[in-house]
């Protein structure tokens, strides 16, 4: 791609990083007018690759350095809110409320944007002070106004953001950072129905948690998941502390309180019209919206490993509702 105006730019996302014959190249997606309401980004991804404009002899790519001069030609919504979350807590539910209105973007979990921040744990060849740059980019061509009309964006992270907690300040000062948690007996149950990422060692590098990787290897999956819990819990009190502009929700309280709540922190209208809408949609499963949802009834009782956790799920809600009373 030579330099393109914002006309040849709309519509298209920096959707994977590849190396080929040693060349790091980024490599871009035309989204069209498709709306990125799928519980999952990659979801997204998978349909509009079916697209006649990804589905050419030839792919679209270019140096990751574009990212950093391109984002000035086009027309982008700031981030409105970030949401981080322990894992099957309700953040895939939100993320799907929220993106209701068309004027509202949602990213749920999106692959490009975790490849970069994940940058210094793989072997891509890219300066560490580069990525921040990237990231901003990358986020600026996601939020475009494609219809015009657009006026919020959620991104949604995956749990193993948290840890990117910091890096993630630092760019967006006061943005909303909302913070989803719920019982670790609770999420350890539903790992043990559907394991995530983040729930099986190895598959995200140890050192994104900050673990050593030969003393997790002989876990079990349990207990490596309530280790995982543990680091989530201590930077979400970190967090809650340190932070004024995060925001304590816990699984168990209201949905449509809490989307009351982040409508206030971000200038989000609700009418009585979409509240209907939300109301409809959360009678449904967040990642099968076409099943009725239901609560499964718990399995079998959970590792000793599991109870130190609960004691920092405790603090942190004890700390949610101090917060609330002030």
């Amino acid at each position: 791609m030579n330099e393109p105006n914002a006309a040849a730019l709309a519509g298209w996302i920096p959707y994977k990083l590849s190396v080929r014959e040693a060349v790091l190249q980024c490599m871009w997606l035309y989204t069209g007018d498709q709306r990125y309401t799928a519980p999952f980004f990659d979801e997204t991804v998978s349909a509009c690759l079916q697209l006649p404009e990804n589905s050419g002899k030839f792919r679209s790519a270019s140096s990751p350095e574009m990212l950093t001069h391109w984002p000035a030609s086009i027309n982008a919504v700031a981030p409105s809110a970030f949401i981080f979350h322990v894992s099957r807590c309700g953040s895939t539910l939100f993320a799907q409320l929220l993106g209701l209105p068309e004027q509202h973007i949602v990213l749920a979990e999106v692959p490009f944007l975790d490849a970069l921040l994940r940058i210094p744990f793989g072997n891509l060849p890219v300066q560490e002070a580069a990525i921040p740059a990237l990231f901003n980019g990358a986020l600026r061509f996601y939020g475009q106004q494609r219809r015009g009309d657009e006026t919020h964006l959620f991104v949604k992270c995956d749990s193993w953001h948290l840890c990117f907690y910091r890096e993630l300040r630092q760019l967006y000062p006061t943005v909303p950072f909302i913070l989803l948690y719920r019982s670790p007996d609770e999420v350890i149950q539903s790992q043990r129905r559907r394991r995530g990422m983040q729930s099986v060692q190895g598959v995200i590098e140890p050192g994104v948690f900050g673990f050593d990787e030969t003393a997790i290897l002989d876990l079990s999956l349990d207990d490596y998941m309530a280790l995982v819990l543990e680091r989530y819990f201590r930077i979400m009190l970190e967090v809650a502390a340190d932070d004024p502009h995060s925001v304590l929700v816990n699984y168990r309280e209201p949905v449509l309180s809490t989307i009351d709540k982040i409508a206030a922190l971000t200038r989000m209208k609700v009418s009585d019209q979409y509240r209907t809408q939300m109301e409809e949609r959360s009678r449904f499963h967040a990642k099968y919206p076409q099943q009725v949802f239901q609560e499964p009834a718990a399995d079998e009782s959970l590792p000793e490993s599991v109870q130190p956790v609960m004691l920092l799920y405790e603090e942190l809600d004890a700390l949610r509702i101090q917060r609330r009373t002030l």
